[in-house]
């Protein structure tokens, strides 16, 4: 198992649902057994997470780890798999607030309350729709609808 040392991007963006962690030199090391190894960003530097689910999307992508002539290269998917990395992306993420701060991510229940004023606005455009047709069927049925919601 790999422990990681130091994580720290050099910096952060984010892009919609979208963060970007970019890594330069001695911003990240991890530790295999008790030697250390420094990161080196000749192959994969970054790290994409969906917000949405947070979920690393590049996967494929190396990273290179460097004690004097001697490297560890390793895919992304399997620094995930041997590593205490989860600890320290959920760290990072808190330390910058994005996740509070997103729109996109909503507490429990507040996702259903948005649904309801939502259908209940397109109900209201679907009653004045039917009256400025002169609809009275239509009109009844959906104030029926808009009643029964209430």
């Amino acid at each position: 198992m790999l422990h990681i040392q130091r994580m720290k991007p050099f910096y952060v963006t984010q892009e919609q649902a979208k963060v970007k962690l970019v890594f330069e030199y001695q911003y990240f090391t991890i530790k295999k057994g008790e030697e250390l190894f420094h990161f080196i960003p000749s192959e994969g530097k970054e790290i994409h997470i969906n917000l949405q689910n947070l979920q690393v999307e590049n996967l494929g992508d190396i990273f290179v780890f460097q004690k004097g002539s001697r490297f560890i290269r390793l895919p992304l998917y399997q620094l995930l798999l041997i590593s205490d990395i989860h600890t320290h992306l959920k760290e990072i993420l808190q330390g910058a607030d994005i996740m509070e701060n997103d729109p996109l991510l909503l507490e429990p229940g507040e996702a259903e309350n948005l649904i309801e004023e939502l259908e209940r606005m397109n109900l209201l455009n679907l009653i004045d729709r039917a009256l400025e047709q002169g609809d009275r069927d239509l009109f009844h049925h959906l104030t029926g609808q808009l009643n029964g919601t209430l």
